[in-house]
């Protein structure tokens, strides 16, 4: 695996990679986090991952020995709309996505180990992310074990019921 910063011509590959999130997600009855409809179908969304293709975002790309993309995590100094501000400089986590194929291969640990160094890079010392923090709570414990810590909890108002979140943060 290698890891490689995207663009707009990779928005494809991503809206692929998230589809079959929904896909693998919804197989698990588990919509709370996405719903049921795939990103590819839902303009708004579309449109929201080819904006992150483009500045102020980085986007880094996981990529197999054969150049096919496996995974996506998208960072910026923005922490988008829902979440509370920090009180200090910050690079977050707006989108982490991998093949659900590989499982358990590392792909998402990877990412995140990048986005560590880009924040080290950037002479930051907070990187924080936020999750949906429904049903068991299941993923905010897949960011725990990629070595974040929780933080405060908020909620979003979805056209489907409130959403609930949690945020996390790695402290260098």
């Amino acid at each position: 695996m290698k890891i490689r910063n995207g663009g707009p011509s990779d928005a494809s590959d991503i809206l692929s990679l998230l589809d079959d999130a929904i896909s693998w997600l919804a197989g698990q009855e588990r919509t709370g986090q996405w719903g049921d409809e795939p990103f590819s179908t839902n303009q708004a969304r579309v449109d929201q991952v080819t904006s992150y293709t483009e500045d102020p975002f980085l986007v880094r790309l996981a990529v197999d020995e054969e150049g096919r993309t496996i995974g996506c995590c998208v960072l910026a100094e923005d922490r988008g709309r829902f979440v509370p501000p920090s009180k200090e400089p910050e690079l977050y986590v707006r989108l982490l996505v991998t093949d659900r194929t590989r499982k358990g291969s590392g792909i998402g640990a990877a990412l995140i180990a990048d986005a560590i160094e880009e924040t080290r890079h950037r002479g930051l010392d907070l990187l924080r992310v936020d999750c949906y923090a429904g049903n068991d709570r299941k993923l905010v414990g897949q960011y725990r074990a990629l070595g974040f810590t929780e933080t405060e909890t908020f909620e979003a108002e979805q056209p489907s019921g409130m959403w609930p979140g949690q945020v996390l943060e790695i402290r260098l």
